[in-house]
C-alpha cells in the first residue's frame, strides 16, 4: 500500500500563505487533500492525478488554493494563499486509484496529517 507523508504545516497570520507537500511512496495514484477542523467533519480540499494534471477543488479552496504535482519527486503540493482563521485545521493527504474522487470514503491510504493554524 502506498505510504504518504505530509509536510509544510505551521502557524501563519491571516492573509498569509503556506505550502503543504505530500510525499508518496508510489506513483499513478490520484492524490487528495482533506482537512478537519476541531469539532467538524473532514472536508475535501483539492485533488489531482499523476498522469493527467487536471485539478479538482472543494468550495473552500477555489480561487485561493492551488494543487500541483511533482512527478520527479512523487509529491503533490498544496499552495494556500489568503489564509483566514477558518482555514485552521489538520490537513491530510490521501491516495486512491479512483480518478476524480472527492469523498473521504473513496480513498484507501492516508497520511498522518499536518497542523495549519491561522491567527487573526
Amino acid at each position: 500500500q502506498v505510504r504518504l507523508v505530509e509536510s509544510g504545516g505551521g502557524s501563519v497570520q491571516a492573509g498569509g500563505s503556506l505550502t503543504l507537500s505530500c510525499a508518496a511512496s508510489g506513483s499513478d495514484y490520484f492524490i487528495g487533500w482533506f482537512r478537519q477542523a476541531p469539532g467538524k467533519e473532514r472536508e475535501f480540499v483539492a485533488a489531482i492525478g499523476w498522469g493527467i494534471g487536471t485539478p479538482f477543488y472543494g468550495e473552500s479552496a477555489k480561487d485561493r488554493f492551488t494543487i500541483s504535482r511533482d512527478n520527479a519527486k512523487n509529491a503533490v503540493d498544496l499552495q494556500m494563499n489568503s489564509l483566514n482563521p477558518e482555514d485552521t485545521a489538520i490537513y491530510s493527504c490521501a491516495a486512491t486509484r479512483l480518478w476524480g474522487a472527492v469523498k473521504e470514503a473513496q480513498y484507501e491510504a492516508w497520511g498522518k496529517g499536518t497542523q495549519v493554524t491561522v491567527s487573526s
